[in-house]
């Protein structure tokens, strides 16, 4: 009896662990609110628990070069073509967009808000040397980040003491700039949901260059055999279902959407 017991656990077990898989996505994904609107619907609708792990598009994509995630869903272009490109994941799915936007004191020290593009919005920061926040941390917003300053033909190794890299998450960077009414770089999605704005307001936003996709990339069990590329698998279905659409389109604050989803089979 005792061992028809053990063996009813060891099966059970080994159950439970196969319904969990381990997803590595960015901050803004779960500073957003976005994560806990989609991850236990999904539960519901497969049995699959979601472990999530929330980290910089960088972070995400050496947890999946290391096996020790199943996914990654991030924002960084190339980054995540570099990814698949080196096997490292089996393909890139877009899921859903919105954007980054220029925060900063209300009183626009800088002049930032009838700027006509958000190359001219750095270059203004940049002239008067107001205080700016930048994540550090090799996320896809500081890679975003990173490539307009080069677009603007600036370099921030070489600015001063008003350029400050924080290397934290969005909502720890978005604190920090409330705290020293810094401007700041962020994804539409977290800046909205940030509850601790102090005097820090949206000033900029619309260019092109300011496009912010999502893609979800299923790691390669071909490079790591113990990776739940069944489990990847559904959960990417599901992501581009009309349940995740739905989600995706109708999650709102203060009656903004916070994502688009364009998604496609």
């Amino acid at each position: 009896m005792i061992r028809i017991v053990l063996a009813i656990l060891m099966i059970t077990g080994v159950a439970a662990k196969a319904d969990t898989m381990r997803l590595a996505a960015t901050t803004s994904f779960n500073n957003s609110g976005l994560s806990d609107a989609l991850l236990p619907a999904f539960k519901v609708d497969t049995g699959i628990n979601v472990q999530l792990l929330v980290v910089g598009t960088g972070q995400a994509i050496r947890l999946g070069q290391a096996g020790d995630v199943d996914a990654i869903l991030v924002h960084s272009k190339a980054a995540e073509e570099a990814f698949v490109s080196a096997d490292f994941g089996t393909h890139r799915r877009e899921i859903m967009y919105n954007d980054f936007v220029l925060i900063g004191p209300s009183a626009d020290p800088s002049r930032i808000k009838d700027a006509e593009s958000a190359i001219e919005v750095l270059q203004l920061i940049a002239a008067t040397e107001m205080t700016f926040v930048s994540r550090g941390d090799d996320s896809g917003t500081h890679k975003k980040e990173l490539m307009l300053w080069s677009a603007a033909k600036l370099f921030p190794d070489f600015f001063g003491a008003w350029y400050k890299a924080v290397g934290a998450g969005m909502g720890a960077s978005l604190n920090s700039a409330s705290g020293l009414d810094a401007y700041i770089m962020a994804d539409r999605a977290s800046w909205l949901n940030f509850g601790n704005k102090g005097g820090l307001e949206l000033l900029y936003s619309g260019d092109p260059m300011l496009f912010n996709q999502y893609a979800y990339i299923p790691v390669n069990s071909d490079k790591h055999v113990h990776v739940k590329s069944e489990a990847a698998q559904r959960l990417e279905q599901w992501l581009l279902s009309a349940r995740a659409k739905n989600i995706i389109n109708n999650y709102k604050i203060n009656g903004e959407a916070l994502f688009i989803f364009n998604g496609a089979p």
